[in-house]
């Protein structure tokens, strides 16, 4: 009887492995990377020495802080400014630096530097809107995606330290520099200050850097592309004509962040913003509009802020960045197209229209299917909040905080009423889950959606109405 000796048993383990890996589709493969990291990045922050001050964290509060990072949301249940050490602080960042541009760039990065021809499954893996920039190959975009944000990094952390350089001490302000500019352009709001951004509030430089920052990393790097390449035809004097897409993304960011500026800024005029100068107050009126676009950081306390200011919050934060982008929520080209959709019915019209284009039946369909899901997924965290953290407000959990919490973890912004800490273990858990699936669940069923399902097309059942309305 045939027996394999060691070295064939290893093959034949290493072979089931690679079966096992080669079997899973590209959203399993881009959920899985994401929970591999989180994982690892858990393990990390509660078992490696010096990387907390004091006791260790514990596993919840490793895996939510690991979870937050990976997920570039910046929900926080320790400081990381006093509870983590630099050693901490640095692991905290690469953590949100890899779930920001994703594990698969950084590995088709590598796969593309050693020479090797990226597979199609692995380019389906790398970038899902490839087809969108049809002149670029797929390693091509990777590197540019890496390009770009190293470049608009190390722009912003030089802005930054000089800045800091005189307050803070020119050798001290170098890691808070390179930390924030990483944070900001990730999307993920964690801060080395105590207080985050509010004692800047009067630093009308440092509130413009981060949000240019913010704005740079929500747009998206195909939207990136094509502006440059706008620049180049311009200055070359050769026509260039710019996506839909892209198109989209600049004019509903642009009317998101004025209407939001005029809008929070008007709010919070007498109230959170009272006192300051007239500059100041336009100033963090601008940036509320543009951190609420799932960036996370923050220049007044929002347990301060009024009602109405929290809801128009919560609503920008719900849209959130651009797709190919390191932000989270909706999408804005969702959101545009559902508006877009509806105005096309209301005229009359069955197809959906923009710019002369007209938008594919199927695409229009996914943008009411995510926001549907998300809506859904977004209820039922607020439901299992208020149960958990009953012990918020006497005679029951508060609604409005609860709801804050909620549609900020899954939209993976990362600002919050001042209830993070106080989470019950329960409570901790369900914002993990919100966050983890905000991150990884909208974009998996986009791609599952986009996948044709064998046989759809060879038969259709005989249509029945429905009233609707």
């Amino acid at each position: 009887m045939y027996r394999p000796n060691a070295w064939s048993r290893w093959e034949l383990s290493q072979n089931a492995r690679q079966s096992f890996w080669q079997k899973l589709t590209p959203p399993q493969l881009f959920t899985a990377s994401f929970a591999v990291l989180i994982l690892a990045g858990a393990a990390g922050l509660r078992l490696l020495p010096g990387i907390s001050v004091g006791q260790p964290l514990s596993w919840v509060d490793s895996i939510f802080m690991s979870t937050s990072a990976v997920c570039v949301t910046g929900l926080a249940v320790v400081d990381p400014g006093t509870r983590l050490t630099f050693a901490g602080q640095a692991w905290l960042v690469m953590l949100v630096q890899f779930g920001g541009l994703g594990i698969l760039t950084f590995t088709s990065l590598i796969i593309t530097a050693l020479g090797r021809r990226m597979s199609i499954r692995e380019e389906s893996l790398c970038i899902f809107t490839a087809d969108a920039a049809p002149h670029l190959t797929p390693g091509q975009i990777t590197r540019n995606i890496i390009r770009y944000t190293l470049v608009i990094e190390a722009a912003g952390a030089l802005v930054l330290y000089l800045l800091w350089g005189s307050s803070l001490g020119w050798w001290q302000a170098i890691w808070p520099a390179v930390f924030h500019s990483i944070s900001a352009f990730c999307n993920a709001g964690f801060s080395t200050f105590t207080s985050n951004l509010i004692d800047f509030q009067q630093s009308p430089g440092t509130l413009l850097t981060i949000s240019a920052l913010i704005v740079l990393g929500g747009l998206g790097f195909l939207t990136h592309e094509e502006i440059l390449q706008s620049l180049r035809s311009r200055r070359k004097r050769r026509a260039f004509r710019m996506s839909v897409q892209s198109r989209i993304i600049l004019v509903t960011t642009a009317v998101l962040l004025l209407l939001g500026w005029a809008l929070l800024t008007l709010l919070e005029w007498d109230n959170t913003l009272a006192g300051l100068p007239l500059s100041d107050r336009l100033i963090n009126g601008l940036f509320m509009s543009v951190t609420a676009r799932t960036a996370g950081f923050n220049s007044i306390d929002y347990n301060q802020a009024a009602d109405s200011s929290n809801f128009v919050t919560m609503l920008l934060m719900m849209i959130g960045g651009s797709p190919g982008s390191t932000a989270g929520g909706l999408k804005t080209t969702t959101v545009a197209l559902i508006f877009l959709m509806a105005a096309s019915r209301l005229r009359g019209r069955e197809t959906t229209t923009v710019w002369y284009r007209t938008i594919p039946e199927a695409t229009t369909s996914r943008a009411v299917g995510l926001f549907t899901i998300t809506m859904a997924v977004t209820v039922f965290g607020i439901l299992l909040l208020t149960i958990s953290e009953q012990h918020i407000a006497e005679g029951g959990s508060d609604l409005r905080v609860c709801m804050f919490e909620a549609i900020s973890a899954f939209n993976t912004v990362g600002l919050s009423m001042g209830i993070t800490p106080g989470l019950t273990a329960v409570g901790k858990c369900i914002s993990i889950l919100l966050m983890f699936f905000g991150r990884v669940g909208p974009l998996t069923v986009a791609a599952a959606l986009t996948i044709p399902q064998k046989g759809a097309n060879e038969f259709r059942y005989a249509n029945e109405d429905v009233v609707v309305g």
